[in-house]
């Protein structure tokens, strides 16, 4: 699918304001609403956009301590990076998880209500079968900055 300097702009704009009103984008990127509704619905069902979601501020709710860790795994073959990777998914703590190359396999973030309460998991992870060979905690100590990704165009 090729994208024009409309469509990319309308990925910018709800990229970061997916509450706007139909006729405000169409505005904002200079077309009338019909031919912008089009634009957004066939960018929706080529999957481009997947969905539309609140940022919600989880400290007001349950603060939770973030720590990333950088795992390290003792076997570098496929059924080990399914094994982890499965234990991830099945860990509501964590809420972020990407392999990475250079020196460590995984990078993860946990979300604890305290410090204690993730070591503890880690432990349990230790024992499990999830093959960590190390293990690196950094405790976040403050978000310097957390934005949605917004679309750069140049056209």
């Amino acid at each position: 699918m090729k994208l024009d300097r409309y469509d990319l702009k309308i990925l910018d704009i709800l990229s970061r304001d997916g509450r706007i009103t139909k006729s405000k984008l169409a505005e904002a990127i200079n077309l009338s609403v019909s031919p912008c509704w089009e634009r957004v619905k066939r960018l929706e069902n080529a999957g481009i956009i997947q969905g539309y979601s609140a940022r919600i501020n989880t400290e007001v709710l349950v603060p939770r301590n973030p720590v990333w860790v950088q795992i390290e795994l003792k076997q570098h073959n496929a059924d080990s990076f399914t094994r982890f990777e499965a234990l991830v998914m099945q860990t509501p703590e964590v809420t972020e998880c990407v392999a990475v190359g250079g020196g460590v396999d995984y990078l993860v973030k946990f979300e604890a209500r305290t410090i204690d309460s993730y070591q503890r998991l880690m432990d349990k992870w230790l024992v499990s079968d999830a093959g960590i060979e190390r293990y690196f905690t950094y405790i976040v100590t403050k978000t310097v900055k957390r934005e949605p990704i917004g679309i750069d165009i140049d056209v």
